[in-house]
């Protein structure tokens, strides 16, 4: 508690939220929760060597609480509105979400008879783009997102309640609008963000390089092609294409070496505040999406101490930013991108020092480039291995090479990137530029594509349950001090942990290949049927031309869920209630 009492404090004020989440306390044992909180706090104030002695477990146990606190009054509530087949709606977008194969999609705010609530809104992919300027106006299919049959399928209808959203808007009617008059400061700067995005989409450079410009800048992905964003997960550099820690601390680098070059030394003080100020513009400008809203306070946190003149310490910018965060939205830790940056940070800070030690000695600018570049990328992506499992089930090992040939030049890129933003959004079009940056784009995405070709090293369908991700985070521990300095002891535990590990996924496979199950699983108006034999199964599937659909959403969480390795496909009986299957007759109910 001495060496790092903030992040001790921050665990227990997650362990509190964890708990709340998962038990749903009602209001009465809230009300215990706040009193105890309460008498702790007076303690504080008391005399005493007693108090002082146990005052760490109080502190402690306060935190726990107000996290079990906070999110009972973060928790979103379900509005109890009556709706019909075919609503009559009155909307105004807020946010542009990641459209699908059919539907654009926008989240909004709207009204249903009397009452406003939060949807998300799907229009079809031919309509007229909407904007921030104009009230909507609609016949919609009003519903409410459902959770899926199974517990191993994602669970959109949670993630939409943590957001605040329990309703899903289906309009295929026309659209009336009228212009509003009542736009909010934060409505114009995203209306002057999505006008950016419709220049950048009428600009002379490819469409490839004119999504990947607004993916990587302006944070929209909402219309990047199927193909290119697979090759970034199989290559493991969806992160360079998402805004990220990294994107802001490069653009912070470059704003804050022009403040030097233009101002003297003296002024270093206020070109820091200059650069952080702009950061957070530029925040506002985007959005403030999660990921670049975490990476800017937990860069203004690391200078502050800078600023204070106290020696900068990550684990303590690291704890106060997630508190600063999780204050404000109980909610953000169960994010996986929230886990997976400040995993990412504390690994860098685990691992980073440990690893440089064994590398060449960096004497000079390009092998700290170089050297600093492989040591933070092995060190983020071991500790956010556990997670990334867990959460995705696929791994490549080409990830680790395609990071070291990719990243030393994504600070050139980003830069680069932001600099063609802002010219295209002063209305700036130069075409000599726009051909070097489409040329530069391109050369990129092939060598991404190529990386992502090499199918031998990507693995999918990879199991992993809480148990596993919290030995494997064992191990994670007990490898730094095998790397600081070699022993029989250190050696010993961290050997100790990786059985620990093996026992327990081997355990877990051949308890879940003892069982054998059959599950009908609903698809669109259509039908799939699983049946598990111990370590095979069979999935009939009703209509094969939404087989990779299928895979994707029902097969594939299935396989890993199930830990089975070898499975088929066949056609299920349009007629027909019966299958067969390893010569035994299964009768079907539909």
């Amino acid at each position: 508690m001495a060496r790092q009492p903030l992040l001790i404090l921050v665990c227990c004020f997650i362990l509190g939220i964890l708990f709340q989440d998962y038990f749903h306390f009602g209001q009465n044992f809230i009300f215990v929760v706040s009193v105890f909180c309460i008498l702790i706090s007076a303690s504080t104030f008391l005399k005493s060597f007693f108090i002082a002695k146990i005052q760490p477990v109080f502190l402690s146990v306060f935190f726990f609480g107000f996290g079990i606190f906070l999110h009972y009054l973060n928790f979103p509530q379900e509005p109890k509105i009556s709706t019909k087949s075919n609503e009559t709606i009155i909307f105004k977008i807020s946010k542009k979400l990641n459209s699908s194969e059919k539907n654009k999609k926008y989240e909004a705010i709207v009204e249903v008879g009397k009452q406003k609530i939060k949807s998300v809104l799907l229009v079809p992919k031919d309509s007229k783009e909407l904007d921030f300027e104009h009230y909507y106006k609609a016949k919609a299919y009003v519903s409410r997102p459902q959770h899926p049959q199974y517990n191993f399928q994602f669970d959109y209808s949670q993630y939409l309640h943590r957001k605040d959203i329990f309703f899903q808007c289906y309009i295929n009617d026309e659209i009336a609008s009228a212009v509003r008059n009542d736009l909010s400061f934060g409505e114009k700067i995203r209306q002057k963000r999505l006008e950016v995005l419709q220049q950048i989409n009428q600009s002379e450079m490819s469409p490839k390089s004119q999504e990947f410009l607004k993916g990587i800048i302006l944070s929209d992905r909402t219309d990047i092609d199927s193909e290119t964003l697979q090759d970034f997960n199989r290559s493991g550099l969806v992160h360079f294409l998402a805004i990220s820690g990294t994107h802001v601390v490069v653009i912070f680098g470059m704003l804050y070496y022009l403040f030097m070059k233009i101002l003297p030394l003296k002024f270093r003080k206020s070109v820091i505040i200059s650069s952080l100020l702009l950061i957070w513009v530029f925040a506002l400008f985007i959005g403030f999406g999660s990921s670049v809203l975490r990476a800017c306070i937990m860069l203004t946190i690391y200078f502050i101490y800078v600023l204070l003149q106290r020696k900068p310490d990550l684990l303590h910018s690291l704890a106060l930013s997630a508190f600063v965060i999780l204050i404000s939205d109980t909610q953000q830790i169960f994010d996986v991108g929230f886990q997976l940056s400040f995993l990412a940070v504390f690994g860098i800070f685990w691992l980073n020092q440990p690893i440089l030690k064994h590398l060449p000695t960096q004497d000079n600018f390009f092998k700290k480039v170089i050297f600093n570049t492989i040591s933070i990328s092995i060190s983020a992506q071991l500790s956010t291995l556990p997670l990334v499992l867990y959460y995705f089930h696929q791994f490549s090992f080409i990830s680790i090479f395609a990071n070291f040939f990719i990243v030393p030049f994504s600070e050139v890129i980003i830069i680069f990137s932001f600099l063609m933003t802002g010219l295209i959004s002063l209305g700036l079009n130069f075409g000599i530029i726009n051909i070097f940056y489409d040329f530069v784009i391109n050369l990129l995405l092939k060598t991404i594509h190529w990386f992502a070709d090499f199918q031998s090293l990507f693995f999918e369908n990879i199991s992993m349950n809480l148990v596993e991700v919290a030995v494997l985070f064992m191990v994670f521990y007990f490898l730094r001090f095998v790397i600081l300095k070699y022993s029989f002891k250190r050696i010993f535990r961290f050997s100790l942990a990786v059985l620990l590990f093996f026992v327990f996924r081997i355990s877990f496979t051949i308890h879940e290949n003892r069982k054998d199950e059959v599950l009908v699983h609903q698809y669109k108006s259509g039908s799939v049927v699983s049946i598990k034999k111990s370590n095979t199964v069979c999935f009939w599937i009703e209509n094969l031309e939404d087989q990779n659909k299928i895979q994707q959403y029902i097969m594939s969480p299935y396989l890993s869920s199930r830990r089975v390795k070898s499975f088929k496909i066949k056609q299920l009986p349009s007629s027909s209630g019966k299958v067969v299957f390893n010569n035994k007759i299964y009768n079907l109910k539909k």
